[in-house]
Order: C-alpha cells, then sequence, then structure tokens
C-alpha cells in the first residue's frame, strides 16, 4: 500500500481551511463512526454534505445518492465505504474537481489511490477527520 505522507502543519492547513465535507457512507446510526465523526464535523462549524442513496437527510442536512449529484463544490470528500466499492467514489470527485479525498482508518484500494494522485486530488489514507481535527485544531 502506497503511504501518503503529510506533515502536521500540512494536515492542519488542509482542515482549517475546509468549509464543506461531502461524506460519502454517513449513516443515520448514531452508533456508527460516520455519524459521529459528521456530527463532530458539524458541531465545529462544517458545512456536511450527506452522500448515501439510501437516506433523504441525516443531521438536518438533505442526503445525495452520489458525488454526483452534489450541486455545490466540496473542499474534502470524507468516504466511509469499503475499500472495494470506492472507485466509482474517487471517479466523480475527480470529475467534480473535488480537491481533497479523505479515505478513513483501513480504507484502501490502489487503483482509486492511484487515480487520486494522478488526477492530482489531495489524498489522505488510514487517518480519521474527527481525530485529526482533535489533534491540531482543538
Amino acid at each position: 500500500m502506497p503511504s501518503y505522507a503529510y506533515s502536521d502543519e500540512q494536515l492542519r492547513n488542509l482542515i482549517a481551511g475546509a468549509r464543506t465535507i461531502a461524506v460519502v457512507g454517513l449513516s443515520a446510526d448514531e452508533r456508527k463512526a460516520s455519524y459521529q465523526v459528521a456530527s463532530y464535523l458539524k458541531a465545529h462549524g462544517y458545512r456536511i454534505i450527506p452522500v448515501n442513496p439510501t437516506l433523504d437527510s441525516v443531521l438536518g442536512e438533505k442526503a445525495y445518492p452520489s458525488l454526483d449529484d452534489v450541486p455545490e463544490p466540496v473542499d474534502i470528500v470524507d468516504v466511509f465505504r469499503p475499500g472495494e466499492t470506492i472507485l466509482p467514489i474517487v471517479q466523480a470527485a475527480v470529475r467534480r474537481k473535488f480537491p481533497v479525498l479523505w479515505l478513513q482508518l483501513g480504507i484502501h484500494n490502489l487503483e482509486a489511490e492511484n487515480l487520486a494522485q494522478t488526477a492530482g486530488l489531495t489524498l489522505i489514507t488510514d487517518r480519521c477527520l474527527m481525530t485529526e481535527h482533535r489533534r491540531l485544531l482543538s
């Protein structure tokens, strides 16, 4: 697996500079990590856009079936989906020119990661956005 190393300063700047985060795979189940992370980020002033084809809304926000359906620019695409399912998500992020792809802990797909890198997206892997926000900005 490739490693995408970013300094704490780079991560801090990336997270602090973001305003809108699309959370792909956001669940309405409060026990799930995706819900907890999105809820935390929303409470810290980020605009959360749920991306889940099975939901109409979550956390008081309209949900969209895919990244292609999101009607506005996104600063970070935060992915909570199994690695084997993420290639179409990455392809959509590339098409939409969303600048940052954040793959949560344990999510890997070499083909998708290579596509993101080749397309010039900033790729963060194997890190939790909430944990990094707490560590670097709280």
